[in-house]
């Protein structure tokens, strides 16, 4: 039986591979961009299966209108992912205001607009499931791209929150964690801000990480993502990519270490 997806930023990257991957099979899709001309294609190869739809994400009105508009269309919603977004990078010193609310509106509040629009038709179908595209950087942290994990960090933890409010109407939710890929995350569609020179060697040395070596390539999440929404019993969280599961592992390693060392002092502020 066919699915019927809402993806945001279906125009490139993720968003645009996944789009065509549901299409090619018989799915219908309703795809936003900021500009539909970037979907063209798609409309004009998929023309009774794929519904455009202009949406700047950081508007909640439109969010909601956009999701009505799709159930409207196609009369269900099974699977929405969230991934529209941007990369922005600056060291925390370098951020501005505007900066990083711009990020969190996107990133965080963007898909938290969509999803809460979502919820009441997948509640009352008794089914669905909402994909977050997080990032191996919304379990772990590295220099330069501070307010970029914030705003992963952020969708990770209201999402797991969400799969426990949610699990009884039938509704999954999964947290998508890739790793480095060959899109314009870093390029194009990237924000920078305005470089302090006290911080560059950090810099430097933040451009050598070893994941920037070898890529994921994007077309090859197509099996990956129909596996996810096809499951059953679909996971919480799952990597994209080889390099995120030893980023993880390392990462929680030296944090349960951490946490055991100063388990007497974390005892003692307990108090008796």
């Amino acid at each position: 039986m066919s699915k019927t997806w809402f993806i945001t930023g279906a125009s490139k990257g993720f968003g645009r591979e996944w789009a065509e991957a549901a299409l090619e099979r018989g799915d219908n899709v309703a795809g936003t961009a900021r500009n539909l001309d970037d979907v063209k294609e798609l409309v004009d190869g998929y023309p009774d299966t794929f519904f455009p739809l202009q949406l700047d994400v950081t508007d909640r009105s439109a969010d909601v209108d956009a999701v009505k508009k799709a159930h409207e269309k196609f009369g269900q919603l099974d699977v929405v992912v969230n991934n529209a977004g941007y990369g922005h990078f600056g060291m925390v010193e370098e951020l501005t205001e505007d900066e990083v609310r711009a990020q969190l509106e996107t990133n965080f509040f963007g898909a938290l607009w969509v999803t809460q629009a979502a919820l009441p038709i997948m509640r009352a179908q008794g089914s669905g499931h909402i994909i977050q595209v997080s990032s191996i950087g919304g379990i772990s942290a590295f220099p330069t791209v501070g307010a970029y994990h914030a705003s992963k960090w952020a969708l990770e933890g209201l999402s797991q929150s969400l799969s426990q409010e949610v699990a009884g109407f039938g509704i999954h939710v999964t947290l998508i964690e890739p790793g480095g890929y060959s899109t314009d995350w870093s390029g194009p569609s990237a924000q920078r801000s305005d470089e302090i020179d006290a911080y560059a060697d950090v810099r430097e040395q933040a451009a050598k990480r070893p994941s920037a070596a070898d890529p994921g390539k994007p077309e090859a999440t197509r099996a990956a993502i129909l596996k996810v929404v096809d499951a059953e019993n679909p996971p919480l969280r799952i990597f994209f990519g080889k390099a995120p599961l030893g980023i993880a592992e390392r990462d929680y390693e030296s944090r349960l270490q951490t946490w055991r060392e100063w388990q007497p002092v974390s005892e003692e502020a307990h108090g008796s």
